[in-house]
């Protein structure tokens, strides 16, 4: 067992020798590594760590300890290397990889590394330490068999668990479709319709204004520079980028604090309820949500557009509209070709509907009841996507610490 070796994301090459580097075992590979993501030039493979059929790689860290040691199997049979922050375990032959697979990842042997990990912030683990992991090892003819075992069993199990992902991308996608109409062409399927004179808007209803956002706010800015030394444990919630969900709302919960002085930058950054925020660099630029009800001192940094909805705006629509398929259309057009991210004209340009007051609260509603259904269908996806992966560990960890016998029926009764 070892500590990797290698150089850093500035090798990473189109094509060369595959490289399996650390965070890769987190964000691609599963239990065992068939293709890599990455890949090094010849010369600078040299100065990596050279990767063998059946290698067992662990991450030497991680952000939490159940994640630390995660492990994959090296499943590539030509040249390869790995980069540093892995432990790797060769093991003595290699008929037995696959099995390796399934054993040092299994609940057994997460809790074990869970228990050798070390840090506050960042965890660590380390090749002394993972000498002492316990593993059952079946005698050498059942491994295959309970690889095979779990191999079939695992697929099974994962098709469904793909099936109920792409249920909740469906759903998803038809929250999107039903609100976006709903903020652009209202409620009554008969109403009366006209040109928007916007070709990815189309028809609008006849009785709506058409207008810019900046006409109906009463005030739009973007946060405060040089805060962010300020930015720690203490203070009032420091509002960012990431901090906006996928659902119109901020995640205030998980929100970073900021030490605020009593300077005009304060008094202009600060958030209050019904506001609008839009993210406007990085990559959720054109992301949207509503400060329905802001629970405790809090401001926006400089990635976040503030807009404060004028009487006339039911904050909700006002928001609603902006993430609408149309509102995020003018969002990419106005980043077209090299410009990155949106400038406070920008979000001033975006077009925005105008129904009667009374009109966008009824919308309002409708897209609350429409929330509540859909998020009661993507909560029953996402219970059944947690229940088959509790499904999945126990099966696993039963079949690789012989609680399961999967030999043929004939060996069974020899035995």
């Amino acid at each position: 067992m070892l500590k990797g070796s290698g150089g850093t994301k500035e090798d990473i090459t189109d094509a060369g020798v595959p490289c399996v580097r650390y965070g890769d075992i987190y964000t691609t590979h599963g239990l065992f590594i068939e293709t890599a993501r990455s890949h090094v030039s010849l010369d600078r493979s040299r100065d990596y760590t050279r990767l063998a059929y059946g290698d067992v790689l662990f991450a030497a860290s991680g952000e939490k300890l159940e994640e630390i040691g995660k492990s994959a199997v090296n499943l590539m049979k030509g040249s390869a290397c790995c980069g540093g922050d892995l432990i790797l375990l060769r093991p003595h032959e290699t008929n037995s990889s696959r099995f390796l697979g399934y054993a040092c990842d299994s609940t057994t042997s997460i809790l074990q590394k869970a228990s050798m990990g070390r840090g506050t912030t960042v965890k660590h683990i380390y090749p002394d330490e993972l000498r002492n992991l316990v593993l059952f090892m079946p005698p050498f003819g059942e491994r295959a068999a309970i690889a095979d075992f779990l191999d079939r069993e695992v697929a099974k199990i994962d098709a469904l668990v793909a099936e109920q992902e792409r249920l909740i991308e469906l759903l998803k996608e038809k929250r999107q479709a039903v609100i976006s109409h709903a903020v652009t062409k209202g409620l009554n399927p008969n109403a009366p319709m006209k040109d928007s004179g916007i070709e990815w808007l189309g028809q609008i209803p006849a009785h709506w204004t058409l207008t810019k956002a900046n006409a109906v706010t009463t005030f739009l800015t973007s946060g405060p520079r040089g805060w962010s030394e300020r930015v720690g444990d203490s203070g009032a919630l420091f509002i960012q980028s990431g901090d906006l969900n996928d659902s119109l709302g901020v995640e205030f919960g998980s929100a970073n604090r900021v030490l605020v002085g009593s300077d005009a930058e304060a008094a202009r950054t600060r958030l209050q309820d019904g506001d609008v925020v839009v993210c406007i660099t990085g990559a959720k630029t054109g992301n949207v949500a509503v400060c329905v009800v802001v629970p405790e001192e809090s401001y926006v940094n400089q990635h976040v557009c503030l807009l404060r909805p004028s009487p006339a705006m039911n904050p909700v629509f006002f928001a609603a509209s902006l993430k609408s398929s149309s509102g995020q259309t003018y969002f990419d057009l106005a980043q077209y070709g090299l410009k990155q991210g949106l400038s406070l004209q920008n979000v001033k340009d975006a077009p925005t509907l105008v129904p009667p007051r009374a009109e966008q609260d009824a919308i309002v509603e409708s897209i609350a009841r429409w929330s509540r259904d859909f998020d009661a269908l993507e909560l029953a996806a996402g219970t059944s996507i947690g229940l088959m992966a509790e499904r999945r560990a126990a099966l696993i960890s039963a079949a690789v610490t012989g609680q399961i016998d999967v030999r043929p029926e004939s060996q069974r009764t020899a035995a």
